[in-house]
């Protein structure tokens, strides 16, 4: 109840402080809007459901990437932690591809796949498939070799191996690696919708800009973060307090 309450006290004056701006009129109010205007873009967003739209769009584009990126990515890690000539080749290249913007993937989406969904849905899981593969690898790599030999000694082999010793062990590593890819992933599937302008949440944004709609704009922004919020809340950190209690990793 504490945390609830500094979070509502927080927002509240976030709020007073946005209305008290908007109230001055430091910037014209179609620069800054006042926030009861961006919550009649909301409600207006809402009853003709083009956010309703956009939404469902934009999260099936993210579930089908961000899918293929975790599904790829864990192959790809586990391959490049377990052979040594891939480690000292592949493994340096993916490090730098990581520092390399989402958005530079977008011209070479454009070229290959034309202005289709395959061009999205490539920038979404070239955004999120680095981080996931790169945290399957450190997870590997740091894992206590103890546990490997102790599942050999009780019999476990190969794929057993991996699956009942190798993996669980890996997880904490694994679900930040996730995390991390999931909040790329959103940044690029956003940017993309932005710059092919198919339907979408970053269709809409940039309709709120052609229109010179700051209410709009603002609207869909908020949205966009609620809903990262919602996804990291309800999943990520759900999956990190199990694993931190299962592995007597939760504090006293």
């Amino acid at each position: 109840m504490k945390k609830f309450a500094k979070q509502v006290i927080f927002y509240s004056a976030l709020l007073g402080i946005w209305a008290l701006l908007a109230k001055l009129r430091i910037w014209p109010p179609y620069l800054f809007p006042p926030p009861w205007g961006v919550g009649h873009a909301l409600w207006d967003g809402f009853a003709d459901h083009s956010f309703w739209i956009g939404i469902a769009v934009t999260m099936k584009r993210m579930l089908i990437g961000y899918s293929l990126s975790v599904v790829l990515g864990m192959i790809l890690g586990l391959a490049v932690s377990s052979n040594k000539f891939l480690e000292e080749t592949l493994g340096g290249l993916l490090v730098s591809l990581q520092s390399l913007p989402s958005i530079c993937w977008i011209p070479l989406a454009v070229l290959w796949f034309g202005l289709t969904e395959k061009a999205i849905l490539f920038v979404v899981l070239m955004g999120s498939l680095l981080s996931v593969t790169i945290a399957m690898e450190d997870g590997r790599k740091q894992m206590p070799k103890i546990y490997g030999m102790a599942g050999r000694n009780l019999g476990a082999s190969g794929f057993r191996l991996f699956w009942s010793v190798l993996l669980p062990a890996s997880l904490p590593f694994i679900v930040n690696g996730m995390k991390q890819g999931w909040a790329f992933a959103w940044r690029s599937l956003i940017q993309a919708e932005m710059i092919f302008l198919s339907l979408g949440l970053g269709q809409l944004l940039m309709m709120g800009r052609d229109l010179s709609d700051m209410n709009q704009v603002m609207a869909v922004m908020i949205l966009i973060i609620i809903l990262g919020y919602m996804v990291d809340g309800l999943i990520f950190r759900t999956m990190e307090r199990r694993l931190q209690a299962k592995y007597g990793l939760t504090p006293a």
